[in-house]
């Protein structure tokens, strides 16, 4: 075949069972509790049709709007050409996971809460925003046993013929 047009065109590792993963999926999957405003990551899962996400949206990151005693409903954005749209998805649980891109974000809230309380304790104030990486410290190169080297180009060994 030269340019299939079908619906899984493409997809013959996206949707590949990982190695010695194979065979029936655990109960922990069907039992993760899922509700509204949650944020989860959608990855097809080959070892089930029903409910299977369009490759389009495997591995995006999208917020649950609804909840059905099968499926999940899903907002994710789309890139349509030049503009982004809200697409909703209805896809069974197999096929979903809770996203963790949210947990460094309730950490890092949940340490500046503690860093405030200990500052208004001491009655001193604190910046609590992420400050960027600064420049490295400068230092002394001792030449003290530490002679200098002199790096130069070499000629290339694979031109030349033995």
């Amino acid at each position: 075949m030269v340019n299939p047009k079908g619906v899984r065109r493409g997809t013959r590792y996206m949707f590949a069972r990982p190695f010695r993963k194979h065979g029936i999926e655990h109960m922990s999957t069907y039992l993760r509790v899922y509700k509204v405003g949650d944020i989860v990551d959608i990855k097809g899962n080959g070892a089930f049709q029903k409910g299977m996400p369009h490759k389009v949206y495997h591995g995006k990151t999208g917020r649950v709007f609804n909840v059905t005693p099968h499926g999940i409903g899903v907002i994710v954005n789309k890139r349509v050409r030049g503009r982004i749209i809200a697409k909703k998805i209805n896809i069974r649980v197999e096929h979903l996971n809770h996203s963790k891109s949210r947990e460094s974000f309730l950490r890092r809230i949940k340490e500046n809460r503690e860093k405030l309380a200990e500052a208004k304790a001491k009655g001193i104030r604190i910046c609590l925003k992420r400050q960027p990486k600064g420049p490295r410290e400068g230092h002394f190169v001792s030449l003290i046993d530490n002679e200098p080297q002199l790096v130069e180009i070499g000629r290339a060994s694979c031109r030349e013929r033995v």
